[in-house]
């Protein structure tokens, strides 16, 4: 059914798509490569409607654990950078070869933070996305993960892809972000634990009292939890922006969305 709040979706034309680690690795610490070729399909099919796409990937380390053998998630800074670097090369080496099935080219952007807090640097990336975007390439954004520093509270730190993916939407002024995880959407307990747990189907404003539902440190391989998803919904709102939060198990699922259906939670601020 087609929300009256979603019916315009689908007239919107900049989407920012972001996935998760759990969206892209099976629990084993495998890839899993058919979500992301249908990923790659979905994404060059909404290209193909007119769509402007960038998308915000997080799995680089997750993606090098997997290359390297490893059971479990370094802890150490220059462990995980080293994994990093690994895995963020696979990683759009993946991407490359399954987007060009499609013939769909796609550019990889890596950022940190003090990129976009300085003016001239956050003015160059800037231009990049809107060149990359006018020569019909899908940019696939990352953080710099053999760079970064988050134990020390580094400037250069986003802290997850979730506010790196907010932060690129606001970056690039697109109109919707579409935030795909492991859960349905936002809820008023955790449904893996309580049977009885209701979905949230539309937030209109992030309150201390939404902020007290959230909780969970993310899935064994990545680093997101629900508290950083409605920190990035906070950021997307505040920049009069939408976000839309599913479960990205069905990449298909994203043509439902831009199309109103009533999936995942919806935020956006009620007009006066």
């Amino acid at each position: 059914m087609v929300e009256l709040s979603r019916a315009h979706l689908n007239t919107l034309k900049r989407i920012v798509i972001k996935v998760g680690t759990s969206t892209l690795m099976y629990p084993t610490g495998a890839i899993n490569l058919q979500r992301i070729e249908k990923l790659a399909f979905v994404l060059t099919d909404l290209k193909n409607q007119g769509k402007e796409v960038i998308l915000v990937s997080s799995g680089a380390i997750g993606v090098g654990c997997h290359r390297l053998k490893l059971t479990e998630r370094p802890t150490t800074i220059p462990q995980q950078q080293a994994v990093a670097a690994v895995g963020q090369s696979e990683l759009m080496s993946l991407y490359s070869n399954f987007f060009n099935n499609y013939s769909q080219v796609v550019g990889q952007v890596l950022l940190t933070r003090d990129v976009i807090e300085f003016p001239e640097s956050r003015t160059n990336v800037t231009n990049t996305f809107n060149q990359l975007l006018a020569m019909d390439i899908i940019p696939i954004v990352n953080e710099n993960d053999t760079v970064a520093v988050d134990e020390l509270e580094h400037q250069t730190k986003f802290g997850d892809n979730d506010s790196l993916s907010a932060l690129v939407t606001e970056l690039t002024q697109a109109d919707l972000l579409i935030m795909l995880s492991d859960i349905d959407g936002f809820y008023d307990k955790n449904p893996t634990v309580h049977q009885d747990a209701c979905l949230f189907s539309e937030i209109n404003e992030i309150t201390a009292d939404l902020l007290s539902l959230a909780g969970g440190n993310g899935s064994k391989f990545g680093t997101g939890g629900m508290i950083t998803k409605l920190n990035a919904a906070e950021h997307v709102l505040n920049q009069d922006s939408q976000m839309i939060l599913a479960n990205g198990a069905e990449p298909t699922i994203i043509f439902e969305i831009m199309h109103g259906e009533n999936i995942g939670t919806h935020f956006l601020k009620k007009k006066s």
